[in-house]
């Protein structure tokens, strides 16, 4: 087996993926000479576009760092094979999600700003009507984490295909209809031209008075004022955000002051846990490449994710 001629760039950029590629039996090549490019930067996509144009022609995979690539979509395309760090995360993402969904249904956000003992607040998960947004890593870990509280879950997702722990499983024809009544909402989804402000007032308003919203996957999702709209009003029963729209969150925003909001500053998967997950799967797809076998985390060009 020849050993797989690896670049990571940008240069001296989380060096600590050079360990990560040698463990999967890759040598660290300079650009000019690597077959497989392991970008390190969850940015700068001109400079990755310029690489690839360049010195790197002829790289023949190219590893991103992260689940997202809403930076790179206007350089990928069908010439190359791209993998990116979709479902690497998934396991404390769903973690994190099913915090801010309890978080949400019992209180804690206005329990934890309160300076006095307060009146008792709070809805069960237990038995809970459930809607998920997306179908991949992370709903699939989510389901599993939902299993013990007896959640009646449906998935919405491209294709209705079965998934283990959801009800139902529908695409999103059927969004408006699975909505009504929805006590949890989450949101895991890819972000592409089709899901952008997928949750807007009408969307909100569908869900049950006392409903959370919880969104773990890209802030553009929601329209931000629909959503500051439905809460100030008491629509809904809150919303648990790990990001938003705009992204950081400005410090004089509204829904910093709404006793209904809880925001985490998109810590779902923080950089401890992150990087032993990207350096394994780094690793696992170098092997694999060695051996002529699938690749982990494929981007669909056309779908944009």
């Amino acid at each position: 087996m020849t050993s797989p001629r690896v670049a990571l760039e940008p240069g001296g950029v989380r060096t600590w993926l050079a360990d990560a590629i040698v463990a999967g039996g890759g040598t660290v090549v300079p650009a000019a000479d690597a077959e497989v490019l392991v970008w390190a930067e969850p940015a700068e996509a001109d400079r990755l576009g310029a690489l690839l144009h360049g010195e790197a022609a002829a790289v023949k995979w190219v590893q991103l760092p992260w689940a997202g690539i809403e930076p790179y979509v206007d350089i990928i395309t069908g010439e190359r094979i791209w993998t990116c760090g979709k479902g690497v995360y998934a396991e404390p993402v769903a973690e994190h999600a099913l915090a801010l969904l309890l978080a949400g249904l019992r209180g804690l956000g206005a329990y934890a700003r309160a300076t006095s003992w307060s009146a008792p607040q709070g809805t069960n998960l237990l038995g809970a009507k459930v809607v998920v947004l997306g179908g991949g890593g992370i709903t699939t870990s989510l389901l599993r984490l939902l299993a013990p509280f007896g959640a009646d879950v449906t998935v919405v997702r491209r294709h209705a295909s079965a998934m283990d722990g959801a009800a139902q499983v529908v695409t999103v024809d059927a969004l408006d209809r699975v909505l009504d009544g929805a006590v949890g909402v989450v949101l895991a989804l890819a972000l592409t031209p089709d899901t952008v402000g997928i949750i807007d007032r009408a969307r909100l308003e569908r869900m049950d008075g006392r409903g959370w919203l919880v969104n773990v996957a890209r802030g553009r999702h929601v329209v931000t004022d629909d959503l500051v709209a439905v809460l100030r009003d008491g629509s809904i029963g809150g919303a648990a955000l790990d990001v938003t729209d705009p992204e950081p969150l400005p410090e004089d925003h509204p829904l910093w002051s709404l006793p209904n909001c809880i925001i985490t500053p998109h810590v779902g998967n923080t950089p401890e846990m992150a990087l032993p997950l990207l350096a394994a799967r780094i690793s696992d797809n170098v092997r694999r490449w060695a051996n002529g076998e699938p690749l982990l985390g494929l981007v669909d060009p056309a779908l944009g994710y």
